[in-house]
């Protein structure tokens, strides 16, 4: 059995061996990620990519959970969803008018059971996306990328980790994207 590649919002960026999905140009399948459901069977799905996309899609929280949800429903118990997007204190994101939601790893987090009852038990108030609406993803792996000059001068340790993050959390244009893997949890294959 062949595995089930979605490259999501892909524009001209075709990946070979994928399933590139755009609502423009000439991809493999032209849909509107906003219209539910996805043209994809239940846990058909091995691997997601949304690089560059995720930040244009769920002006409404409807619309986002509806996203969520359905990249739930199409994949299977381990897939890895792959995402790309540009952090919301960047020009790269705050430049571009088709940007509608701000991403972040907290952001994602909410669609975690494992966190979400973490949160519960602490009496943390964050809202429990995960358990209102029967998903579940782990956030397996958060990276942000350094825009230039940050970049070298954290390499060159002419700035410090801690340092960097004060940065990121209140000054923009520090952090020019962020690149995180979700993994699908679920009970069964």
């Amino acid at each position: 059995m062949s595995s089930l590649k979605l490259n999501l919002g892909c524009g001209s960026q075709m990946l070979p061996g994928w399933c590139n999905v755009d609502l423009y140009g000439a991809p493999d399948v032209r849909w509107d990620l906003e219209q539910f459901p996805w043209p994809w069977a239940d846990g058909s799905v091995d691997e997601v990519l949304l690089s560059h996309t995720l930040e244009h899609l769920g002006q409404t929280p409807a619309l986002f959970i509806g996203v969520m949800k359905e990249l739930y429903r199409i994949c299977r118990h381990g897939a890895a969803i792959r995402i790309v997007v540009p952090h919301p204190r960047h020009n790269f994101f705050l430049l571009d008018p088709t940007h509608v939601r701000p991403i972040l790893p907290q952001t994602l987090e909410m669609f975690s059971r494992k966190v979400n009852l973490q949160w519960q038990a602490e009496g943390i108030a964050n809202t429990p996306l995960a358990l209102h609406h029967g998903v579940d993803f782990d956030l397996t792996e958060s990276r942000s990328r350094l825009d230039e000059p940050f970049h070298t001068m954290f390499r060159e340790g002419r700035i410090s980790a801690e340092k960097l993050d004060q940065m990121e959390r209140t000054m923009n244009n520090i952090v020019a994207q962020i690149e995180m893997t979700l993994t699908v949890v679920k009970d069964g294959p």
